[in-house]
């Protein structure tokens, strides 16, 4: 592409934040350019800079600890022939250009939708801010732009409010928003994180259409380098705040040439046979300079067959399991239809096996999960563990029962007290269910989890802000596992983590269930880490079982047509099924 096409040039960009009286820099010189009409994907993990760039280009960073300590962002707006230096505009110019010129699509939808207006005001009001129209002419777009992104039945999602909305859904409402204006340029920081690969996947390819009808640029913002290998036309990978590697998708997937890009690709869990460690970032980084990576591919301890396990008799047998939620009510209160969350399941789990639930987003995969738990009231159906049934046992047995059962959250930081030392948080489970123990062996029993968890003993007193995302999830994981449980359910554990920290937790999660021999229920919408973690893969579609088999089965002969549409939708599919 020619030079006088460039829509934004960041040149020699250096920022830093101001923390207790000295700089603390963030992004150290990077320069990179977005012309018309291409797609431009940063790669790299939490803390590599990437939010911090792109937020800098609609400067959305809070201006009293925001130091812009060298550099230039050059955006030349529609009709002009002269570029923009976006760090010297007025704030009243940067108003008329955010949304219009330059619109984003933030990485959580629900925390940047107001969640007490209705998706159509939201809006409307982006449309009448920066165009005029009456109220009516912004409506009628609205309902243009949410027929655009595929919302099912948009009339009524635009009376709706986001916590009416799928993850999808609500995606997709802000892609309508931020397309409201038509930009120039559309930055997509993370815009499909945490969606199951079908939901992703449609979401890739109308970003790509939208781009490509009306050939805006894009900067596509991502931790997962996979991702972008089929849309984005060039690649710049981040590492610790600076560019280390920039080229054509051909060049960055073919021929990588800096350790840190080896290892965003060599660390998916999909790549690799369950039992094998993954490798992480610093295998790679640490490695000498000219010596070839060896894939640390050192088995864990010896597994019992699957096969044996399978001979034995189940752990847990569930028979004819239904949860539904009201849909509509009369008008005291009565509900007139519901929603089929789990439809009739009838299964087995047998001990010390890890079985996958995947499925699409509503399938019902988390409300089985919580059934199975009691954490939910079920419509009917019988769970049976260790021969005891769940279902007609009192309040005060089933909480005894409890510490034989538990769950590790999808949310870390939402599912601890921010409050408590995360030492007390766990040691508040030994408390409840063994206030036998002194409170020098209940500390000591903590100390020891948290070095089976890889943390440090000193961690005892910090807090949960301190730690990183993948920290507080192998926090979890230790609270989960205090209580010596046979049977651990995982919801959507690693689903929102970086590569890297993923295969940590995934090679703890092998490591820990080696060694304490409990049985796994994994709930994920990722198709790569289940076929990593699972013995056994249960797919579901609205409430029931569509597929049950072995990973082996399910992945390489799948039956049912759900199952072949979440195969299809993983990134780089053919390269990676081809190995």
């Amino acid at each position: 592409m020619q030079e006088a096409l460039a829509l934004l040039s960041v040149e020699n960009l250096s920022v830093g934040f101001l923390q207790d009286a000295e700089i603390r820099t963030a992004l150290h010189g990077i320069s990179f350019r977005v012309n018309r009409g291409e797609i431009v994907a940063v790669v790299g993990e939490s803390g590599s800079g990437k939010s911090v760039s792109s937020l800098s280009i609609l400067q959305l960073l809070p201006p009293k600890t925001t130091r812009y300590l060298n550099g230039k962002i050059a955006f030349t707006p529609s009709g002009n022939k002269e570029a923009l230096n976006l760090l010297e505009a007025s704030g009243t110019k940067l108003r008329s250009i955010r949304g219009k010129e330059i619109a984003m699509i933030f990485q959580e939808p629900m925390s940047a939708l107001n969640p007490v207006f209705t998706c159509g005001n939201q809006v409307m009001e982006a449309i009448r801010t920066h165009t005029g129209v009456s109220a009516k002419d912004a409506r009628l777009k609205t309902l243009d732009l949410f027929r655009k992104v595929q919302l099912p039945e948009p009339e009524l999602v635009l009376k709706k409010y986001p916590h009416q909305l799928s993850g999808g859904q609500k995606q997709r409402v802000m892609i309508a928003m931020a397309l409201a204006c038509e930009p120039s340029l559309l930055i997509a920081d993370e815009p499909t994180t945490a969606l199951d690969v079908t939901v992703q996947k449609n979401i890739l390819e109308l970003l790509t259409n939208i781009q490509e009808q009306t050939k805006m640029g894009m900067l596509f913002i991502t931790h997962d380098l996979g991702l972008v290998r089929d849309f984005a036309h060039r690649v710049i990978v981040l590492y610790n705040g600076r560019i280390v590697e920039e080229g054509n998708c051909d060049e960055i997937f073919v021929n990588p040439k800096h350790p840190y890009t080896n290892a965003l690709l060599a660390c998916r869990p999909i790549l690799y046979e369950k039992g094998q460690k993954l490798p992480v970032v610093d295998d790679f980084l640490n490695k000498h300079s000219g010596e070839e990576f060896e894939n640390p591919a050192d088995n864990l301890p010896a597994k019992k067959d699957p096969t044996l396990i399978w001979d034995a008799a189940p752990l847990i047998t569930i028979r004819s399991l239904s949860v539904w939620y009201p849909k509509k009510r009369r008008f005291f209160g009565q509900p007139t239809e519901f929603t089929k969350a789990v439809d009739n399941i009838n299964l087995n789990i047998f001990k010390g096996e890890t079985l996958g639930i995947v499925g699409e987003s509503g399938c019902g995969k988390t409300s089985f999960g919580r059934a199975l738990l009691q954490l939910i009231p079920i419509q009917k159906g019988s769970i049976r563990i260790s021969g005891v049934e769940l279902t007609e046992l009192s309040k005060r047995n089933l909480r005894l029962y409890r510490k034989e059962m538990q769950l590790v959250f999808q949310d870390p930081y939402g599912s601890l007290n921010p409050r408590i030392p995360i030492g007390e948080t766990i040691r508040e489970t030994l408390q409840v269910h063994h206030p036998d123990l002194s409170p020098s062996l209940q500390k000591e029993r903590v100390m020891d989890l948290l070095r089976k968890v890889h943390l440090l003993p000193e961690h005892y007193h910090r807090y949960p802000h301190a730690f990183s995302g993948g920290q507080r999830q192998r926090i979890g994981i230790a609270r989960a596992l205090a209580l010596n449980p046979d049977f651990v359910v995982f919801d959507e554990s690693v689903s929102a983590l970086d590569v890297s920290v993923q295969a940590q937790v995934l090679n703890l999660i092998n490591e820990l269930k080696a060694e304490f021999g409990f049985t796994a229920l994994f709930i994920t919408h990722d198709l790569g880490v289940v076929k990593y973690i699972s013995d056994r893969i249960l797919v579901m579609e609205k409430g029931r079982i569509a597929e049950l088999g072995t990973t082996s089965q399910v992945i390489n002969n799948p039956n049912s047509l759900v199952t072949k549409h979440l195969l299809d939708a993983i990134p780089g599919r053919s390269e990676i099924f081809a190995k």
